[in-house]
């Protein structure tokens, strides 16, 4: 009886504790598609199941066609564009916590590398390897969402990690989240100052240039509460002001702090101090 046994050095484990799956997306070309450059305070892998067309960032173009992985670091203004007879389908993923450097990348066949004004495009044929294998994985995981998905999600963007190292081209950079806080407290300065106006999730998305979705997950891991409740307290705050210093009806103040109605207004105000807009002023005036 013959048994091999291969043993695993501990020491040469990879560590991926700062890096994140955000989203996973699947797009197919169907004609209409609409091509808009936008960036992501996050890197994006690109994955190309079939179809062909082209990849555009700022100023500059080149093709892509099945198995290409493009790999797009955080803050590039990027799109893409599809062949109408060849339609573009792909997996994307949104990634948190790192960038990629790309080194000798004159070495590297069918390889192309583009540097932007806020970093660098790369994008190179994967069909040797077993990325797609575990993209499939990673789909069926999360359409499923079975028990402990999430787990198993990262785990694979793990494992597609280390299958992209190994092209010894690429090399990861852990990023900074200076620049996504920055977003976050210019999305705060914003609500503080208009809480007043028909503010929407788009709305903060447009301004900060970030993914909708993103932006609410980041500025609440930030703040500690999501821009709709953050902007909901704000109105609330300054609404007992209002009715501590003025004589404004509540219709008016309700007006004034961008209710849709008097009655929204007192049924969030209740929810929050456990007063109406109406038992609050009298409490204050019973205390005078």
């Amino acid at each position: 009886m013959g048994n091999t046994r291969h043993c695993i050095d501990d020491n040469k484990l990879s560590c991926f504790d700062n890096i994140r799956l955000l989203y996973v997306a699947t797009s197919k070309y169907e004609g209409d598609w609409q091509s808009i450059l936008h960036s992501h305070p996050f890197s994006e892998l690109f994955y190309v199941v079939r179809g062909s067309g082209s990849f555009i960032t700022e100023g500059m173009e080149f093709s892509v066609a099945k198995n290409d992985m493009v790999i797009i670091n955080p803050n590039v203004q990027h799109t893409e564009k599809s062949l109408p007879l060849e339609p573009l389908e792909y997996i994307v993923l949104g990634i948190e916590g790192l960038s990629f450097s790309f080194e000798e990348i004159a070495a590297a066949k069918d390889s192309v590398c583009m540097q932007t004004a806020f970093g660098d495009v790369y994008k190179y044929n994967t069909q040797n390897s077993n990325i797609y294998a575990y993209l499939n994985i990673l789909l069926e995981e999360i359409n499923k969402k079975a028990e402990n998905y999430e787990t198993v999600c990262q785990k694979l963007l793990e494992v597609i990690m280390i299958c992209m190292l190994r092209n010894n081209h690429l090399s990861i950079v852990q990023s900074s989240n200076e620049l996504i806080n920055r977003e976050c407290t210019q999305i705060k300065n914003y609500l503080d100052a208009n809480y007043a106006e028909n503010i929407t999730l788009d709305m903060l998305a447009s301004l900060s240039h970030m993914n909708k979705y993103y932006m609410a997950h980041a500025f609440t891991k930030y703040i500690g509460i999501s821009p709709i409740t953050y902007l909901l307290q704000k109105r609330i705050q300054e609404g007992k002001s209002l009715l501590e210093s003025t004589s404004y009806s509540i219709s008016q103040i309700s007006a004034m702090l961008g209710f849709s109605s008097q009655s929204y207004f007192s049924q969030a105000f209740k929810k929050s101090t456990g007063k109406t807009p109406v038992q609050y002023r009298n409490a204050l005036k019973q205390r005078r």
